[in-house]
């Protein structure tokens, strides 16, 4: 039975009877009347059904227009950009404002943009990266006319006569020892008579026997210590008769096998002058007496020792933003570097133990290794200070590096460290 049949029953059903009598036949007024009651309960019904329609249509249009929304968010994406030749990228997340990170490979610096964020228009902010290979020999390492020859990560000097050393830098004299014209370095040969009426001579270890029949000594310093692969002391040879003796610099001790050098720890061995207000640094071949200090008071900002090689902020003025934007804490580092050392070398690492943001940044605030060093990222989580060139010692070289931790780009703290590299004038 449809819908339209079953409400002209109801329709029936509810008309009012006249009271004189229910088996009178209806007339053509009262079947009028019923009949317009029937046309406006069909009207009525219709246009519900019309207005449900379309309160229906429009909760279909506002379903497919969310399922369209989430579907274009999803695909806010940028294309993964590749890594640059000689070195790697670090992330893999490409939505919109997410990072991806780019460190070179040992040897090669990196040039471009270290980060990268996906913007709304799906395009990388800041300029694709490459790694160009550092060249060794930019900084004229090689001293007294030597010829620099890059090579891999290192470099190596062409001495002319005259000179030794990694660097040209040591004249050949200063490496030979003692005079030769004393009368202990030659002596009379070993001989005895054979059979037959023949003699045989021989010299001691570490002479050779000479025209005339005289065993002179053999200088292993002049033989074998002025070359870089065959020398036979790490620091200086003295050749004494028969033999040679090597010897160290003043801070160093002469270890057993006879020809290195180890440094002398006085920190450790209590083998220095500092006082108790000062803290004892070990360098190679000496030590120094430090005593860091936290900055003055500035723009509502006060740091307090809490170690002697840490300052922590006091807590900030709620309305001062100088002092919420500067460093939580300042630390000092020291650290002692042979002089040439080969490059690129991690000199420093940052990081932290209490990661709670999304992103850290690091970055060079200041200091006088301008050329030769960079801050690169070893992971999401870690920054490396790098050496880009070699040193030569003796020098000095201070940076101050900061850390800076975010969350959804919005700046949670900062620590800056302030370093202090002591180059020794040595290679060991």
């Amino acid at each position: 039975m449809g819908p339209t049949i079953l409400l002209l029953f109801l329709a029936l059903g509810l008309l009012e009877l006249p009271p004189s009598s229910a088996q009178e036949c209806l007339s053509k007024q009262q079947v009028a009347g019923t009949l317009r009651q029937i046309q406006k309960l069909l009207s009525s019904h219709e246009a519900a059904q019309i207005q449900s329609l379309r309160n229906f249509k429009k909760q279909l249009m506002v379903l497919q227009g969310t399922t369209l929304k989430q579907g274009a968010k999803h695909n806010e994406t940028c294309l993964l950009p590749p890594p640059p030749a000689n070195g790697r990228r670090l992330g893999r997340k490409t939505a919109v404002g997410h990072e991806v990170h780019f460190v070179c490979d040992p040897g090669f610096q990196l040039t471009g943009s270290e980060t990268r964020m996906c913007l709304e228009n799906r395009t990388w902010s800041g300029q694709p990266p490459s790694c160009k290979n550092i060249n060794d020999c930019a900084s004229n390492p090689c001293a007294n006319g030597g010829t620099c020859v890059d090579g891999v990560l290192r470099y190596s000097c062409l001495c002319p006569s005259g000179w030794s050393g990694s660097n040209c830098q040591a004249p050949l004299y200063l490496l030979h020892g003692a005079a030769q014209n004393s009368s202990s370095f030659s002596r009379q040969p070993r001989c005895a008579d054979g059979l037959f009426g023949s003699r045989q001579c021989s010299c001691d270890v570490g002479f050779q026997m000479r025209a005339g029949g005289i065993c002179q000594d053999v200088n292993e310093c002049q033989l074998f210590q002025s070359a870089r692969h065959t020398r036979i002391c790490l620091h200086e040879c003295v050749n004494v008769p028969g033999s040679y003796r090597c010897i160290c610099p003043d801070g160093y001790q002469l270890q057993v096998d006879q020809n290195t050098c180890n440094d002398v720890d006085e920190c450790a061995e209590n083998q220095h002058n500092c006082s108790r207000e000062q803290t004892c640094v070990n360098l190679l071949g000496g030590f120094r007496c430090i005593r860091p200090e936290c900055p003055r008071p500035h723009l509502n900002t006060t740091y307090v020792k809490t170690s002697p090689l840490q300052c922590e902020r006091s807590p900030c003025p709620m309305d001062s933003k100088a002092c919420q934007r500067a460093a939580h804490s300042i630390s000092f580092h020291h650290l002692p570097l042979p002089s040439n050392r080969p490059v690129p070398r991690v000199l420093f690492t940052m990081s932290t133990s209490r990661f709670v943001g999304d992103s850290l940044r690091f970055a060079i605030l200041g200091g006088n290794g301008q050329g030769q060093l960079m801050v690169r990222r070893s992971d999401q989580h870690t920054g490396e200070l790098v050496l880009t060139r070699p040193l030569m010692g003796p020098a000095t070289l201070e940076v101050e590096l900061e850390m800076s931790e975010f969350a959804r780009k919005v700046l949670l703290g900062k620590h800056v460290f302030k370093l202090t590299v002591f180059v020794s004038q040595y290679e060991f």
